[in-house]
This record gives structure tokens, C-alpha cells and sequence, in this order.
């Protein structure tokens, strides 16, 4: 197994806020005090937390079985001239197999990294800055996606903490929050197999979820 690591690649997520007032609700989000362990008791009774190793591998045994032969599939790499087509079909496979699964109805709610831009008056809260998280398993690496995330995300607070927050981005300090997305996966591609771009024949595989809800958590106060 790899060791543990936490990758952030932090991507501003720019432009203008959806015209729908669903995707406005979905965006705009209190920012929460608890603990992320404590997460359970505000997200619906349904929601399968997909935060950790474990209770990631798990959720792929019932959705696709075992685990890809990534070195038969990776096979000479990028200049192997059947690469592309190896990886096509294991993804089509995958998805044939997985049609009709329980497992794709699931809501499910997983982690991304989060931190506080600028206050927007005018939205009422902090601009959020996002990023994945990239979870080594011993199905390879997981990287969480999603669909149908708005492009403006707000996360508002009390004015007490308005103020501390201010102060604190104002001396350049990070103020990092765990930002938790909730939803199901989409019925056609719900997962996708490919390789990491960091390292040669590591499996990569990218569950892509239709987002449903929000849910801001300051982690360093």
C-alpha cells in the first residue's frame, strides 16, 4: 500500500452564479464548527460517508467486485500502441457490468479540501477556493468528481467570525475549511478507470457524483 498522502491541487472555481435558485441553495452554505467525525448527525440518515480507506474500498466492492489487473492494462504504458484501447474497454466493461447495481442509488458524501477567499458582501458569506482529495486504496488511487456544482461557492457566517476570519486572511494565514459533497453517482460513466499523470501505471479511478448538497466545516480554527 502507499504511504498515506495528501494531495491538494487547489482550482478557483470562477464564473457566474446558475441561473436555477436549486443550484444558488446547493453553492450557499453556512459555515459549520463541528468536527468532521461529527459530520453523521446533520447529513441525511441514508448518506454513506466515503472519507477514509476503508469505507472507499468497501463502497467499490459492491459497485464493480474487485479491483482492476492495472499492470495487464497498463502494459507497456503510454507508448504501448494498445494502451488506449485496453483502458477504452475497461471502462465500457465496467460499465455494462454495473448497470442495474444497487450501489449507484446510494447517496453517498465524500471530502474535498477547502479554503476561504475574500468576503463578497454582496453574497453574504466567504468565497470558497476547492480542491480534490486523492485517497490511496488497494484498489489504487480514488479521486472523487462531480457534476452540476455551481460556480460561485459562499460559505456564510456569524459576524463574530466574520471578523476573526477577516483578520486572520488579512495577515495572509490559510484558513482551510473540509468541504463535504454530498449526491449519487450519475447512472452512465459513474466511474471512470485511468492512470495517474504522477506516477507510471499507478491506477486511478474517479467516481463522478451528481451533486445534492453542501456542507462547509472549519477544520483550523
Amino acid at each position: 500500500m502507499w504511504a498515506l498522502s495528501a494531495i491538494t491541487v487547489f482550482v478557483l472555481i470562477m464564473g457566474p452564479v446558475g441561473d436555477g435558485r436549486a443550484e444558488e441553495v446547493i453553492g450557499t452554505s453556512p459555515l459549520l464548527t463541528i468536527a468532521p467525525k461529527d459530520l453523521h448527525r446533520i447529513l441525511p440518515p441514508d448518506s454513506h460517508l466515503l472519507i477514509d480507506p476503508h469505507s472507499i474500498e468497501q463502497f467499490l466492492d459492491a459497485l464493480d467486485g474487485t479491483p482492476p489487473d492495472w499492470g495487464l492494462v497498463y502494459g507497456h504504458g503510454h507508448h504501448d500502441p494498445d494502451h488506449d484501447d485496453r483502458l477504452f474497454r475497461l471502462n465500457r466493461q465496467r460499465d455494462a457490468k454495473r448497470a442495474g447495481n444497487p450501489a449507484l442509488t446510494r447517496l453517498v458524501t465524500f471530502f474535498w479540501f477547502g479554503e476561504l477567499s475574500r468576503y463578497d458582501a454582496e453574497a453574504g458569506g466567504f468565497r470558497v477556493v476547492l480542491g480534490p482529495t486523492f485517497t490511496p486504496t488497494r484498489w489504487g488511487v480514488v479521486r472523487f468528481k462531480y457534476e452540476d456544482l455551481p460556480g460561485n461557492l459562499v460559505a456564510k457566517v456569524s459576524a463574530r467570525l466574520r471578523s476573526e476570519l477577516e483578520q486572520r486572511i488579512g495577515r495572509g494565514e490559510s484558513v482551510e475549511i473540509t468541504v463535504a459533497i454530498t449526491g449519487r453517482l450519475i447512472p452512465d460513466e459513474s466511474v471512470v478507470y485511468d492512470f495517474s499523470h504522477d506516477q507510471e501505471g499507478l491506477g486511478l479511478i474517479m467516481p463522478v457524483v451528481k451533486v445534492e448538497r453542501l456542507d462547509y466545516l472549519l477544520t483550523n480554527k
